[in-house]
């Protein structure tokens, strides 16, 4: 009899941790969230040095046929929260890293499971949650500090210069654009002509970076893991960049992420993250540079939900979450095409 999933991650468990005894999983768990990888969580119980040991643990696995396509490198993740691990910037502990797709169907990596909760930003009981902390005001603050930590990072120092790092000027932005206009390439199957015409804005108006700094990407509520309305960590480690800490501020400013929320991300009133921001970093956050990541983030979110309803229609994934993304394309290029006047 084939082996369930469970038991083939039992068994690898019982490898990495020669030592232990009588190791067993419980409250096994196959995560509804993430859109580019599997996401199993459970407990890992044993015996060790005739004491009972519980492990909290996580596993992120490559299907093969994420929604980043090729843009998605699970072994870049891993090595980055290799990275953090000794630094300010909240993230789980990594332990190990699987290349042998024979395991488990694909590369894995099993990481600690952080204690806390992910409310659904996008959900009533989300909102209402982010909207509770907020007025308690430490969560707010503890939103912007982890961002500073982010971006006040030595990335060098801590060895993250294997991401790669752009050119002064314009070259950040530029790569951004390439990056993204390559996905579109590989999922678009008629001409959209908005489309089109905000690449062609964005090719011709790339901001110079005012300071490269460790990027997440996509730094928002749903991403974060929150415990007693503080972050205790940063999660989903896919678009991660060496670039312009403007990208993050963009996207916590970025209606995209608040859907009717008053607050950004849905859990911080604008001034008061502008101004700590500014405070914890020392950077001045320029809005027009803001406004261009802004657009380039719709037109990022455009190559998404094209990769996604193509992956879908092809038949290379049925997670029918990918194929309801076809709805999304004509309004995240409206919201885009009518902020540049079109």
């Amino acid at each position: 009899m084939a082996q369930s999933t469970q038991e083939k991650i039992l068994a690898y468990l019982q490898s990495k941790l020669p030592r232990v005894r009588n190791l067993t999983l419980t409250q096994f768990t196959q995560t509804a969230g993430g859109w580019s990888h599997e996401i199993y969580t459970f407990y890992a119980h044993s015996q060790e040095d005739g004491q009972e040991v519980t492990r909290g643990l996580c596993l992120r696995k490559d299907p093969g046929v994420s929604l980043l396509r090729n843009l998605s490198d699970l072994k870049e993740q891993y090595r980055v929260l290799q990275a953090l691990e000794s630094t300010p910037v909240p993230t789980p502990k990594v332990y190990w890293y699987e290349e042998d797709p024979a395991l488990l169907g694909g590369p894995f990596f099993v990481m600690e499971k952080v204690e806390g909760e992910v409310p659904n930003p996008w959900s009533r009981v989300g909102k209402q949650y982010y909207a509770e902390a907020a007025q308690r005001g430490q969560l707010s603050r503890s939103f912007v500090k982890a961002l500073a930590a982010l971006h006040n990072l030595d990335w060098r120092a801590a060895g993250l210069d294997f991401l790669g790092v752009p050119g002064p000027g314009t070259d950040f932005a530029r790569r951004e654009v390439a990056k993204w206009e390559s996905l579109i390439q590989q999922s678009l199957r008629k001409p959209e002509p908005a489309l089109t015409e905000i690449l062609m804005w964005l090719k011709a108006n790339a901001p110079v970076t005012q300071r490269l700094a460790f990027v997440h990407g996509a730094y928002r509520t749903g991403n974060l893991i929150v415990k007693d309305d503080a972050i205790a960590a940063i999660i989903d480690w896919e678009l991660q960049v060496i670039g312009d800490p403007m990208y993050d501020v963009a996207y916590v400013l970025s209606d995209l992420n608040r859907e009717g929320s008053p607050l950004l991300s849905c859990v911080v009133e604008r001034e008061f993250f502008l101004d700590y921001y500014q405070q914890l970093t020392g950077l001045t956050v320029d809005l027009a540079v803001c406004r261009y990541y802004e657009i380039l983030y719709m037109m990022r979110s455009t190559s998404f939900w094209l990769s996604a309803s193509g992956l879908f229609a092809e038949g290379k994934n049925k997670d029918l979450r990918l194929a309801r993304t076809t709805y999304s394309v004509p309004v995240v290029l409206d919201m885009a095409a009518k902020a540049l006047g079109f």
